[in-house]
């Protein structure tokens, strides 16, 4: 049976490239990779200036418990080594690299050898990998539950429910077997018994398509699932599919459930055999101002101003550059921000795309309740933050907002709902952070 979550909404779906082949974008002339693109602790630089480096080798790395290794995605000289602002605005020690065209691959990359589950592990933290349809969780952190929590089912998320993007859809299209091949080594790994692919209805091709491969796969389980955002949101997801729900302030883990992402599970596998590590992405370059959208495999470290003009630029000035979604995406501040690990889409919007309504006052006509798939009070949690009540939002549990933007997109009065919850989940881990200090200075 499948469960239908509170809420959501149906934005336009803009798929404009859903049909659209993934092709390889030439090696710019430089990359500029920060060391942070993940959950956790950041990366320490383990090159310098005029050092010559490979595709895939080690350039950032650290000792802390949760982080992630990161790799040079060309060939080339590290030109320099200096705070940058990233992507998501904040200021990140970054390796620029000007690359010599060759794209010479590191040596001794092949098929992994691993036999043990703490080795196959560990071969997935060298790999650099990351979710790579959310919010940059380290993959190998997130495939070791706490010992009290142990995952029974393993979902992947292939349901894409954001507008525009078809980055995961045409690796289902692309790599069907692979995906499958990834989520079999996955549940090897972590001793799952089970696997189910939710896939949203809009996707029929995909679904048919890996339905067709079930026979060989008896622990796989391919569902079709409502249309509606945000369906790929993982608590939605894990309630869509399995009926159980996460409680406030807790993991998947907490209800035995793994999530990962369609092309999480297809470079695992890819890794396996190759052992090269996570350098390319496909991302889908979309939006009403790109002369030519497509579905493009980049280096990680290209500049978007790079990947717009390998798609013929813009044929109208846009009015937002976003990376990610409409929805739950980052709005650009320069063309010179990187794409990262775990960018699936880079978009250009036109007047016509966005709501450039002013924000007006409140009328209280509870739409944004309706819309809230976390039965959130998007009104109450948004006038306390903008009169500085942070604590008495965070009673409103606040924190639980997963900024899907839902109630945003039906506000009448063009309320900055989701900003004003980010700022206020900011400011509240500031006051937290504050009393711990202050609780350690008075021990």
């Amino acid at each position: 049976m499948i469960n239908h979550f509170k809420g959501g909404i149906h934005p336009p779906e803009s798929k404009l490239t859903a049909g659209l082949p993934t092709i390889d974008m030439p090696v710019p002339k430089q990359v500029v990779i920060p060391m942070s693109q993940h959950i956790g602790a950041p990366c320490e630089p383990v090159v310098k200036k005029g050092d010559h480096v490979k595709v895939g080798t080690l350039i950032g790395d650290s000792s802390a418990r949760v982080t992630c290794p990161i790799y040079s995605s060309v060939s080339g000289t590290v030109k320099a080594i200096q705070p940058i602002l990233t992507a998501a605005g904040t200021e990140m020690t970054s390796i620029v690299i000007e690359t010599d065209g060759e794209q010479t691959l590191e040596e001794g990359f092949g098929p992994v050898e691993a036999e043990t589950k703490e080795e196959k592990l560990e071969a997935i933290k060298r790999s650099g990998l990351v979710g790579l349809g959310g919010a940059g969780f380290p993959t190998w952190f997130k495939l070791t539950p706490p010992p009290n929590e142990p995952f029974d089912i393993l979902l992947i998320n292939g349901a894409e429910c954001e507008p525009y993007i078809t980055s995961d859809y045409r690796e289902m299209k692309e790599n069907p077997r692979m995906i499958m091949e990834g989520i079999m080594r996955v549940l090897d790994i972590t001793g799952i018994e089970k696997a189910l692919i939710g896939i949203e209805d809009n996707k029929r091709d995909a679904i048919e398509d890996l339905i067709a491969l079930d026979p060989a796969y008896d622990r796989i389980k391919v569902i079709s699932l409502k249309t509606r955002y945000p369906q790929g949101a993982e608590k939605q997801l894990i309630y869509a599919l399995t009926g159980r729900k996460v409680p406030p302030g807790k993991l998947p883990s907490s209800v035995g459930c793994l999530v990962l992402s369609i092309s999480t599970v297809s470079f695992i596998e890819s890794y396996f055999r190759t052992g090269i590590p996570l350098v390319k992405r496909r991302i889908t370059v979309s939006g009403g101002a790109v002369a030519n959208p497509g579905n493009i495999r980049v280096c990680i470290g290209t500049s978007l101003q790079d990947v717009f003009d390998f798609c013929g630029g813009f044929k109208e000035e846009p009015r937002k550059i976003i990376m990610g979604g409409p929805m739950m995406g980052v709005a650009q501040f320069s063309m010179q921000n990187s794409i990262l690990k775990q960018t699936n889409a880079l978009l250009a919007l036109t007047e016509d795309e966005i709501n450039t309504q002013k924000e007006s006052p409140c009328i209280r006509c509870g739409r944004c309740v309706n819309a809230c798939p976390m039965n959130l009070l998007p009104l109450q949690m948004n006038a306390l933050i903008v009169k500085g009540r942070f604590e008495a939002a965070e009673k409103y549990h606040v924190r639980d907002c997963i900024e899907c933007g839902c109630c945003s997109y039906v506000c009448p009065a063009s309320r900055h709902l989701v900003q004003s919850f980010r700022y206020g989940k900011a400011e509240l881990a500031l006051i937290a952070k504050a009393k711990q200090a202050a609780a350690k200075g008075g021990a």
